[in-house]
């Protein structure tokens, strides 16, 4: 008896030992690490959110300056109440959705106000296909108060490694201000 159970140890363990592929069962595919940013990585994306600012502030080129920080099949979407909003994809939308477009800058209701984004907070993270983040977004001048700083929510974004340097993939919205609503106490 103590003959067979060693005997039958023996056979589990060597089964148990033997590859995955040799018992005839699959082994999942190795998960794709993630890309390896170096310091100028993390300075062109931190640059990236910077540029964004100044584009959506100023309606630089007529929102166009705007649309070319994403790639070209890259969007731009707001989340609000729980729900992802209408996404603005493509040159021409992106462009639009900044307050420019084919018309020509339309005096957006941030830029007639003079409000200033700014952006703090930001976190950078490797993904296999280029890099993710968040940062958080402030809104100066909101109202025409030059004084005023409100926190308007985060951003959520994909960045990709493009021949022309960092773009968005995707750059999410997820706000705190609801046009309409009260403004929120300073």
């Amino acid at each position: 008896m103590l003959k067979s159970r060693t005997l039958i140890a023996a056979a589990l363990g060597a089964v148990l030992a033997m590859p995955a592929a040799a018992r005839g069962q699959q082994t999942p595919p190795a998960a794709k690490a993630n890309m390896e940013l170096t310091a100028l990585d993390y300075f062109q994306i931190q640059q990236l959110v910077a540029r964004y600012a100044q584009a959506i502030d100023t309606c630089s080129n007529s929102g166009y300056d705007y649309a070319d920080l994403f790639t070209a099949d890259g969007f731009f979407a707001p989340f609000i109440n729980g729900q992802l909003g209408k996404k603005s994809q493509g040159r021409e939308a992106l462009a639009v959705a900044s307050g420019g477009g084919a018309k020509g800058c339309t005096g957006a209701g941030w830029i007639k106000q003079g409000v200033h984004h700014m952006y703090v907070n930001h976190i950078i993270d490797p993904t296999p296909d280029g890099a993710k983040g968040t940062v958080n977004m402030l809104m100066i001048g909101l109202g025409g108060d030059p004084n005023k700083i409100m926190h308007d929510g985060y951003y959520d974004d994909t960045y990709e490694k493009t021949p022309q340097g960092w773009k968005f993939k995707s750059r999410i919205h997820h706000a705190n201000f609801v046009a309409g609503n009260a403004s929120p106490q300073k």
